[in-house]
């Protein structure tokens, strides 16, 4: 039977890398007969510009309809004007919300090829392959209270609550010890446990549901410190598990160890392994429309698709491969080129890596 895909190109760069990504699950259909039904919808700042709302009732209900979902990018100046209700990445976290995306797994891999596009010395960051497991449908991001109100004394106060319950912190640690089993069985969790009693609590949380994994190491560590090791000695974490503000910076920070935020890919999955894909980075309305944006994480995404909703881990394997060929060749964007490189396009290097995808067969 086909898994249906739904395509969510959004705003700013991202229907260019979008459609690179879509290059590549076309060659897996046509040319390695991957069964895939492959379906386009409006999300963002242009389904608002269509249809006045950045979540239009048809795109919720063919996500909820399909097996998975690629997106781009949402938002960009045009729209920040428009109430915070209907601005672009109110369409996103409600994409998020109703589908019940609640673990956001960002790996953080440096391809060997970009040793030296990273800032960090080589050998700091050679090997890198960091997962942070961050928490997508809760924390401050939805709690509530939230808002804007006016005093009394006519001052305005911004509002926004940090809120999780045992349940919530308890499945997300569980997400990030399995994983971490299949990898070097090392979980991070992260937290403000010593100023923010919600995070009391997650460290509670991830504390008890460890001891149910025993052959799995559990460190701690606060948030502001896990920031300052992430540049001093990244290679120190195997698995990081945090909350959804901590994790979305975080996996910003540790996205410029891998040489450029364009490179990082990201899964967020329901409980049913059900799943939206996306590069962890912005629409980049400063570059949106010239073709030189970056495509690899928007197709590392889709090699994330392959291995955790598909249930394709050799195709998502030569996805990667695919990728790392197309480095070989020296071939860089712009935000990874480096000197004795050949920089390129968005459309260059997507045809780069589907021309490797080919050669590497079956």
């Amino acid at each position: 039977m086909s898994k249906q895909i739904l395509i969510l190109p959004g705003d700013g760069i991202g229907p260019e890398i979008v459609a690179e990504a879509v290059k590549v699950l076309v060659c897996l259909r046509d040319d390695f007969g991957l069964a895939l039904d492959i379906y386009e919808a409006l999300l963002g700042g242009s389904a608002y510009d269509e249809h006045g709302h950045p979540l239009p009732e048809e795109t919720l209900r063919l996500a909820h309809d399909c097996d998975a979902v690629l997106l781009g990018a949402v938002g960009g100046p045009k729209w920040e004007p428009l109430d915070i209700s209907v601005r672009p990445e109110k369409g996103l976290l409600g994409l998020r919300s109703e589908l019940g995306l609640f673990a956001n797994l960002r790996p953080a891999i440096l391809f060997p090829q970009l040793a030296d596009a990273s800032t960090l010395k080589p050998e700091v960051v050679s090997g890198l392959d960091i997962l942070i497991v961050r928490e997508l449908t809760g924390g401050i991001y939805f709690g509530r209270p939230r808002g804007v109100e006016t005093l009394d004394s006519g001052e305005r106060r911004g509002i926004n609550t940090l809120v999780y319950t045992e349940s919530e912190i308890e499945r997300i640690c569980r997400v990030a010890f399995d994983l971490a089993g299949k990898r070097s069985k090392r979980v991070c969790s992260v937290d403000k446990a010593n100023v923010l009693e919600c995070t009391e609590l997650w460290r509670e949380v991830a504390t008890r549901v460890g001891t149910d994994y025993p052959d799995i190491e559990l460190s701690h560590m606060y948030v502001d410190n896990a920031a300052m090791q992430l540049v001093r000695a990244p290679k120190q974490f195997d698995v990081v598990v945090t909350t959804n503000m901590f994790g979305d910076i975080l996996s910003d920070c540790a996205a410029q160890l891998t040489g450029s935020i364009g490179m990082l890919p990201s899964a967020s999955l329901n409980a049913e392994e059900k799943g939206m894909y996306e590069p962890i980075h912005g629409s980049a309305p400063d570059i949106a429309g010239r073709g030189v944006a970056n495509p690899l994480a928007a197709i590392l995404s889709v090699a994330m698709m392959l291995r955790y909703t598909l249930g394709e881990p050799v195709q998502a394997d030569r996805v990667e491969r695919a990728v790392a060929a197309a480095l070989d060749q020296r071939l860089r964007t712009a935000d990874i080129a480096a000197k004795g490189t050949e920089t390129v396009g968005t459309a260059r290097m997507g045809d780069a890596v589907v021309a490797a995808l080919r050669e590497i067969g079956d």
